[in-house]
């Protein structure tokens, strides 16, 4: 009987990253849901209790190191291992003001904001589950990113966000290129326009259409790739 694997879904208690433990939980992987807020990351699973899903709930703020520390501990006191790791948690606090919509106005403080969460955390993350998966001899990293911070496509406007997007690319690759083509894959992906919180309700993706690549790289066989770029299971430019 094949081993069960363990999933981190950070900032797992709405929009994609519920979606993606609903899908990763249907495909059979004990799929935790990483949520800032505990009680909000059981509200959340109980949810899907109604779906016949059954994921645990903890803990976790991504600025945070002892929270990072202490989730991982939990993890690994109640499963033993964490075989992959979705970082979903992600903030854009940019509205569309001069302020904030403009490279010249925008806060260097919400700039500072803006990457702890969407490019620190990332890092803070891997640092925290990457000894753990080189001892398992196995592991999948994604890390949720957008369009917006393609350096191939890049435009202006929501300057925080795009940087830190870009930034979180760089992540990637470069944590793919140390660790190499295996057991360990590291990739990002662009989910598109999706109606979440943050994409609104004008986005013209569903969520789960959002989760798919996401799950499809969680997911991957020892032939699949690592240090790429995706959207719809397809490469994208950086």
């Amino acid at each position: 009987m094949a081993e069960t694997r363990t999933a981190l879904v950070t900032g797992a208690n709405r929009g994609i990253g519920l979606e993606i433990v609903k899908q990763l939980s249907r495909a059979g992987l004990m799929a935790v849901l990483c949520s800032r807020d505990l009680a909000k990351g059981r509200e959340a699973a109980a949810k899907l209790a109604s779906e016949g899903l059954e994921p645990p709930a903890v803990a976790l703020d991504v600025t945070d190191a002892a929270s990072i520390r202490a989730a991982v501990d939990e993890v690994m006191s109640l499963f033993g291992r964490i075989d992959v790791l979705i970082n979903n948690a992600g903030i854009l606090r940019e509205g569309f003001t001069a302020e904030e919509t403009s490279v010249l106005e925008v806060s260097p403080d919400l700039v500072l904001e803006t990457y702890q969460t969407n490019t620190v955390g990332p890092l803070r993350m891997i640092q925290a589950v990457v000894p753990i998966m080189q001892k398992g001899g196995y592991g999948r990293i994604v890390n949720l990113s957008s369009g917006a911070g393609q350096l191939s496509d890049m435009g202006a406007g929501f300057p925080a966000y795009r940087m830190s997007k870009a930034a979180l690319n760089a992540l990637t690759r470069v944590t793919a290129a140390e660790l190499g083509p295996a057991p360990i894959k590291v990739n990002a992906m662009c989910p598109g326009w999706v109606r979440t919180d943050m994409g609104g309700p004008n986005a013209t993706r569903p969520v789960e259409k959002g989760a798919e690549t996401a799950v499809w790289l969680a997911t991957l066989p020892e032939t699949g790739p690592t240090g790429g770029f995706f959207r719809d299971k397809a490469p994208i430019p950086w």
